[in-house]
């Protein structure tokens, strides 16, 4: 869990042992609390942070361990217990608690981030933390993917990973995407202003306020290197309005709508790409878990005797735990539908080349956009130009009456 970098080491340490206190010990669990500084990341950022571990088996009042999970019998329309082909009473296991639930993972991730904000907020700190998901936070950006220690410690010695490269590329593409899109939120604005400058009566087209602004460039020029410059950027912004037959205002407003539908359908498409993605390593994953596994479990079912399977869970007890983990999440996201490894890799496969493919699109676009800056920045200096001498003109005409 991540500490923050405007609180103090003691204040972070106070904030963590609280939370574990609160949110784990209260309720029974048994926690191991380590604190963790490393050395600095790419950039110079620190990264300190916490881990926890807990049991996951609950207490008897008596300190003795309880059971995970206890059976719920299946009965059939007479309240008879329903036995299997081998005679044995068919169960389901249900646990006796909660601590596994995603709702109580979602609980704890929700009070972590309330403490901390309190805390900003008693230090008179403008800053917020969310747990939430971008998406739930109605925020258009690609989420990194979890690197660990292992790559994070391959990567301080230099070593470059498929994980950090992955997160520098999608750092980089939520920069340029949320530089574009305030470009484009900028331009949208500035064309609503110009429109209604130039609705006005005896107000010059798009193409005289070019002619002028680059006009007045040259007659300020004092070389003809600085005049060439200008024709050159005159010829530039010219040739843009006309290979995309841009002669009205009204027409680069359309063009800017084009551009900006095309970045969003872009942006979207990379983000559904990047959730799919995501959604494949896990199904991956747990996939092979419980394959993996299952003749553990396999193995534990065929045990007859009471303390024998007592034995045998004890032994297995982390490869049982995933494997139910495993059986656990492939049923709520498979809903019935069979398990497809292959399938689930050669679509990752191709989804990460597709991933890949789609970052250089993004260029030309923002090429496009600077474009559409330079054209609005001429036309503004051009309109402030115009008005200045309108502007002396009405004031003196006012004296005179």
């Amino acid at each position: 869990i991540a500490m923050q970098n405007e609180l103090t080491l003691e204040e972070n340490m106070e904030l963590a042992r609280k939370f574990v206190q609160e949110q784990f010990v209260a309720k029974g669990m048994i926690a191991d609390l380590a604190f963790h500084s490393p050395e600095k990341e790419d950039g110079g950022i620190p990264n300190p942070h916490f881990h926890v571990m807990t049991t996951m088996r609950p207490l008897n009042p008596d300190g003795t361990w309880g059971q995970k999970q206890r059976r719920e019998y299946l009965l059939d329309e007479d309240g008879n217990r329903i036995r299997d082909k081998n005679g044995d009473y068919m169960f389901n296991a249900v646990h006796t608690t909660d601590w596994h639930e995603p709702e109580t993972l979602e609980h704890w991730r929700e009070q972590w981030a309330a403490a901390v904000n309190t805390k900003f907020e008693e230090k008179g700190l403008d800053v917020r933390i969310d747990h939430r998901s971008y998406v739930r936070q109605g925020l258009d950006l690609i989420p990194t993917v979890h690197e660990g220690a292992n790559v994070r410690q391959m990567e301080a010695k230099g070593i470059r990973t498929e994980k950090g490269e992955l997160n520098r590329w999608i750092k980089a593409t939520n920069r340029l995407m949320q530089d574009v899109r305030k470009k484009i939120k900028a331009l949208f604005v500035w064309m609503a202003e110009v429109k209604e400058e130039l609705s006005k009566p005896q107000t010059p087209s798009l193409a005289d306020l070019l002619i002028a602004y680059y006009n007045q460039r040259n007659a300020g020029a004092w070389s003809n290197k600085a005049r060439t410059g200008n024709l050159k950027q005159f010829a530039e912004a010219v040739n843009y309005l006309t290979e995309n037959k841009l002669l009205t205002l009204e027409d680069l407003q359309e063009r800017l709508s084009s551009v900006s539908e095309e970045f969003e359908a872009l942006s979207g498409s990379m983000k559904k790409k990047s959730a799919r993605i995501k959604e494949l390593k896990e199904l991956i994953r747990e996939g092979e878990n419980y394959q993996r596994l299952k003749p553990v479990h396999t193995e534990l079912n065929n045990a007859k005797f009471k303390k024998q399977r007592e034995k045998f869970e004890t032994s297995h007890d982390a490869e049982l735990r995933l494997f139910y983990a495993a059986r656990r999440i492939l049923k709520e996201k498979l809903d019935g539908k069979p398990i497809a490894l292959k399938a689930w890799k050669q679509e990752y496969a191709q989804l990460k080349t597709e991933y890949a493919e789609l970052s250089p699109q993004h260029k030309p676009l923002r090429e496009e956009v600077i474009r559409l800056r330079q054209v609005q920045n001429a036309v503004d200096t051009a309109l402030r130009r115009r008005e200045q001498p309108q502007e002396v003109q009405r004031k003196k005409h006012e004296m005179e009456l």
